[in-house]
C-alpha cells in the first residue's frame, strides 16, 4: 500500500517535471515560468496522499470504509458536504457560463442551491435514522431486498458515471492548462490518483480531502471575487459595467432567457436541479457518516450556508473574468480559442489578478475540488456494487473483508471507466453535464426515496417499475436531446427538442410508482404496507437503528 502511494507520487512528479521542462505554449501564455504554480500543485497532491495513508491505517471495517465509522461531527460533515457539492461544475462551469452568457449563468447556481431545503427539512433526519451505508438501505427498509437493491444500485451507478464525466473533463482541462500536457494524459493521471484515494482511504480520507478542499475553495473564491472588486473600488456596479462594456452582448448580459428560452425548458431545468440534489448518491451517503439525526440536520444547515455564500461568489468571479480575461491575448491562442478550453475563465482570472503564485493556488484548489468530488462519486458507485449488489444480493453471507475487496475492485473499474468517459466528452461544458446527471437523479433516486419514506401505500413492485421507468425515460430522452444527439453524436437534428427533460421524466417516475403500487394486490404488497408504521417510528426516533439497518 505505502509503496504504491510513493510510486504514484513519483509518477506525478516525473510527469509534471517533464511537462515543465518542455515549456509548453499554455504555460508560456499565462505567465512564463510555471515552476511556482506547479510546485504548489504537486505539494497539495502529495499532502492529500498523506491523508490517504493516514486514513488507510484507520480503515479496518466496512463501516470505516463506507461511513468513516459514523464519527464525523455535524460541522465537519457540513464542510465535507459543501466540499462534495461545490464541484468543478460550480467553480469552473458556472463561472464559464456567466462568462459566456452573463446573468443567465446564475440559473444553475440557484437550482443547485434550492434543493437543500428539501434535504434539510424532509429528508436528512429520516435518512440518518433509517440508513446504514447507502440510500438503498433506506428504500429497502420495508421492501423486498433483491429487486429494490438491484434497481437502486443500477440507478445510483448511472448517476455516478454521468456526474463523473463532468468532473473528469474539468480535471483534465485544469491539469492540461497548468502543465501543458495532453488532455488524455491529464485525465489518466487524475484517474490514477482517485483510484489510490478511494481504494486505500475510503470515506475517512475522502471526508478530510473534502473538508480541506472546501476551506481552500471558499478562501480562494473570496480572494478572487474581492480582488475583482478591488480594482473597481469594491463597487459591484463598476465591475458589472466594465463587464458589459467588454462583452459582445453588452448590457444584454444582464437579460434573462438566453440559456433557457421557453417555459418547459426552464421548469425542467429547475426540477432537475432541485430534486436531483436530493437524489445524488454521494451526497446522500454523507448523512450516514454522522452519529445522530441531530448532527445530520446540523450538517445540512452548515452546508447550505457555505454553498449559498460560494454561489454568490461565482457570479462575481464570472463577471470579473469578463472584465479581466475576455479579449486579453495572453489567455487565447492565435485562433481565438481560450487556453485549456472554455471552462477555464476562473483559472485565467486568478492569474490575471494574482500572477503565477495565485494561479498555482487556485489550480491546486480547483484540482482539490475535482479530486474530492470524484472520490465521493467513486466511493458511492463502489459501495452500490459491493454493498447493494454483492453483499445483499449475490453473496448475503459475505464477510467484511470480502465486501471491502469487491469495493476496491469496483473502484478500479469505475476509475478506468471515468477516464474513458472524460476523454470522450472533452469538449462539453461541465456545468451542463452535471445538469444531465441531476435529471437522472431527479427521475430515479428521488421519487423512490421520498415516497418510500412518506407514502404508506408504496410497494416493491411500484418502486421498481416506477423508478425504472424514470431511469429509462431519463436516459433515453437525455441521449436524444440536442446536447447529446447533435453535439456529441453529430446528428443534424435532435429527436427530443428539450435539453433538460426532467419535467417529463420525473412525472413518469412518480406516476409509475403511484399506478403500479395502487394496482399491486399481492401478499408482498400487503407486507410492504404493513411495515410502513414500523419504518415511520424508526425514522422519527432512531430506535434500533443499527439492528434495523442490518436487515
Amino acid at each position: 500500500m505505502k509503496p504504491l502511494m510513493i510510486l504514484i507520487s513519483i509518477a506525478l512528479l516525473l510527469t509534471s517535471g517533464t511537462a515543465m521542462a518542455q515549456t509548453a505554449e499554455v504555460t508560456e501564455a499565462v505567465g512564463g515560468s510555471s515552476w511556482t504554480s506547479s510546485i504548489m500543485f504537486i505539494v497539495f497532491v502529495i499532502g492529500t496522499m498523506g491523508i490517504t495513508y493516514w486514513a488507510s491505517r484507520r480503515t479496518k471495517t466496512a463501516s470505516d470504509f463506507y461511513t468513516a465509522g459514523g464519527g464525523i461531527t455535524g460541522f465537519q460533515n457540513g464542510l465535507a458536504i459543501s466540499g462534495d457539492y461545490m464541484s468543478a461544475a460550480s467553480f469552473l462551469g458556472i463561472t464559464a457560463l456567466v462568462y459566456t452568457s452573463g446573468f443567465d449563468g446564475l440559473i444553475y447556481s440557484i437550482g443547485f442551491l434550492v434543493g437543500w431545503p428539501v434535504i434539510m427539512f424532509i429528508m436528512s433526519e429520516r435518512l440518518r435514522n433509517l440508513g446504514k451505508f447507502t440510500f438503498s438501505d433506506v428504500v429497502s427498509f420495508r421492501f423486498q431486498q433483491v429487486p429494490i437493491r438491484v434497481f437502486s444500485a443500477f440507478g445510483g451507478i448511472t448517476i455516478v458515471l454521468l456526474y463523473l464525466i463532468a468532473q473528469m473533463v474539468g480535471a483534465g482541462a485544469l491539469v492540461q492548462t497548468l502543465f501543458g500536457m495532453s488532455f488524455e494524459a491529464a485525465v489518466i493521471i487524475v484517474g490514477i490518483l482517485i483510484i489510490g484515494y478511494v481504494t486505500f482511504g475510503g470515506m475517512l480520507a475522502t471526508t478530510w480531502v473534502q473538508i480541506i478542499k472546501a476551506v481552500l475553495l471558499l478562501s480562494g473564491a473570496t480572494f478572487i471575487a474581492g480582488m475583482s472588486l478591488y480594482f473597481y473600488g469594491f463597487s459591484l456596479e463598476g465591475l458589472f459595467q466594465a463587464a458589459a462594456d467588454r462583452h459582445a452582448l453588452g448590457e444584454d448580459i444582464f437579460a434573462v432567457g438566453g440559456l433557457v428560452s421557453d417555459p418547459i425548458s426552464a421548469i425542467s431545468l429547475g426540477i432537475a436541479l432541485m430534486f436531483g440534489t436530493a437524489g445524488l448518491p454521494h451526497i446522500l451517503m454523507r448523512f450516514f457518516t454522522v452519529p445522530s439525526a441531530k448532527e445530520a440536520r446540523k450538517s445540512v444547515f452548515f452546508a447550505t450556508g457555505f454553498i449559498g455564500y460560494f454561489y454568490v461568489l461565482t457570479f462575481i468571479i464570472g463577471m470579473g473574468a469578463i472584465a479581466f480575461v475576455m479579449g486579453n491575448p495572453a489567455y487565447f491562442d492565435e485562433t481565438g480559442r481560450m487556453f485549456g478550453g472554455d471552462n477555464m475563465p476562473a483559472v485565467h482570472l486568478a492569474h490575471a489578478l494574482g500572477g503565477d503564485l495565485f494561479l498555482g493556488f487556485i489550480s491546486a484548489v480547483a484540482f482539490a475540488t475535482i479530486l474530492a468530488v470524484v472520490a465521493g462519486l467513486t466511493l458511492a458507485g463502489a459501495s452500490a456494487i459491493s454493498n447493494d449488489l454483492y453483499a445483499n444480493v449475490i453473496n448475503k453471507n459475505a464477510t467484511n473483508q470480502q465486501e471491502m475487496r469487491v469495493s476496491r475492485v469496483a473502484t478500479i473499474i469505475l476509475g478506468i471507466i471515468a477516464v474513458l468517459l472524460g476523454i470522450a466528452f472533452q469538449n462539453q461544458n461541465i456545468a451542463f453535464l452535471v445538469g444531465l446527471a441531476f435529471t437522472i437523479a431527479a427521475s430515479t433516486t428521488f421519487p423512490v426515496l421520498i415516497l418510500s419514506m412518506y407514502w404508506h401505500d408504496m410497494t416493491t413492485r411500484g418502486a421498481v417499475i416506477g423508478g425504472s421507468l424514470g431511469l429509462i425515460s431519463a436516459v433515453i430522452m437525455v441521449v436524444l436531446s440536442p446536447n447529446v444527439w447533435v453535439q456529441v453524436l453529430g446528428n443534424e437534428e435532435a429527436i427530443v427538442p428539450y435539453s433538460n427533460p426532467a419535467l417529463f421524466t420525473v412525472t413518469i417516475a412518480f406516476l409509475g410508482i403511484w399506478i403500479f403500487s395502487k394496482l399491486d394486490r399481492s401478499k408482498r404488497a400487503a407486507e410492504d404496507r404493513r411495515r410502513f408504521e414500523a419504518q415511520y417510528i424508526r425514522s422519527q426516533t432512531g430506535i434500533g437503528i443499527n439492528k434495523a439497518a442490518e436487515h
